[in-house]
């Protein structure tokens, strides 16, 4: 990365209390950008608004359902790169109330790339799609070319969002760069339904941590701060001609089962002899799920530089001092 690129660059970034958005954000500030937020829920938990940074950014209170509000922003504040990373993100929500989930994720992403593409000082755009675009395929690990079929709801809200990005960049000339991100992980991932948060949470204090399927759910992690990187570099990037409208797979390649990742989080706390509780009561969500990411690595120069290890003695030290364990 080059941090000289981002001193004083008009960066509008959907989605900046969440998990991602958050340490975005913190590493855009670091380098001198000036940070447009659009921010619908006050979440006073967050990492954004915890580490003071809620302060050194430009908030636009608002919904991404909004187009006029969209234009309006990218106009007054003639925002140059945009990074789309707001979504219902949840799988049982998604389940549940499906309508939100499409609204969100298919119309906010279709809404802001046209408001994008109406104004011209946006020099690129970075969509957050997500590993489940990819939906079940026949072979692992997933590559970029492989079919995006989604059939459960927040996976077909992903595989359409990403067509529609893709479209904008070749119908349009839009410069639009996809990335599919395995699961995410990180200190302010406030959602405690999520396997590594719920698990750390319940670990911290001594709970013993329940897995929701039958453990045997293989899932592709990548640690928070890799994926900025990620996204850093693409959005650096993003100029080229080869690279409009390419998706990207960020990952470790390294599948892990639920109670793999459940048992080293245990094994790595101060409470060894717990022992999880196993629910099995999962459905409409993949069996195996996990990424080759050697395209991002050839044409991006992006490669993982934590273990799952290292990535989560970081986050478990965020969560305690959260908890007030420290």
């Amino acid at each position: 990365m080059n941090s000289n690129n981002w001193q004083g660059k008009r960066v509008f970034i959907t989605g900046c209390t969440g998990l991602l958005g958050s340490w975005l954000t913190d590493a855009l500030i670091g380098m001198g950008a000036d940070v447009i937020g659009l921010i619908r829920d006050f979440v006073p938990q967050s990492h954004l608004v915890r580490a003071g940074m809620m302060d050194k950014i430009t908030v636009v209170r608002g919904d991404l359902c909004n187009y006029d509000l969209l234009e309006r922003t990218l106009a007054e504040y003639e925002v140059e790169i945009v990074f789309h990373l707001a979504a219902q993100t949840i799988v049982t929500i998604a389940n549940r109330a499906p309508l939100s989930t499409f609204e969100t994720n298919i119309r906010g992403t279709y809404l802001l790339l046209e408001a994008a593409r109406r104004n011209p000082t946006v020099s690129g755009v970075v969509i957050a799609s997500s590993d489940k675009a990819y939906g079940d395929q026949p072979e692992l690990p997933y590559h970029e070319a492989a079919p995006l079929q989604g059939r459960h709801p927040y996976d077909v809200s992903k595989s359409c969002a990403d067509l529609i990005s893709q479209s904008y960049a070749h119908s349009y000339g839009l410069p639009v760069i996809v990335t599919r991100c395995a699961n995410l992980y990180g200190g302010g991932d406030l959602n405690w339904n999520r396997i590594l948060p719920g698990t750390i949470r319940s670990v911290l204090l001594g709970e013993r941590p329940i897995i929701r399927s039958d453990g045997t759910f293989k899932r592709d992690y990548v640690y928070v701060k890799d994926a900025v990187r990620g996204y850093l570099m693409a959005a650096e990037q993003i100029g080229k001609p080869e690279l409009r409208g390419e998706a990207f797979n960020f990952g470790m390649g390294h599948p892990e089962t639920a109670l793999d990742v459940v048992q080293t989080i245990i094994r790595v706390s101060d409470h060894p002899e717990l022992e999880p509780i196993i629910l099995d009561e999962v459905e409409n969500e993949i069996q195996d799920q996990y990424l080759n990411s050697d395209k991002a690595g050839k044409m991006l120069g992006w490669e993982p530089q934590y273990t799952l290890e290292s990535g989560l003695a970081e986050t478990m030290a965020w969560y305690r001092e959260f908890l007030n364990l420290s």
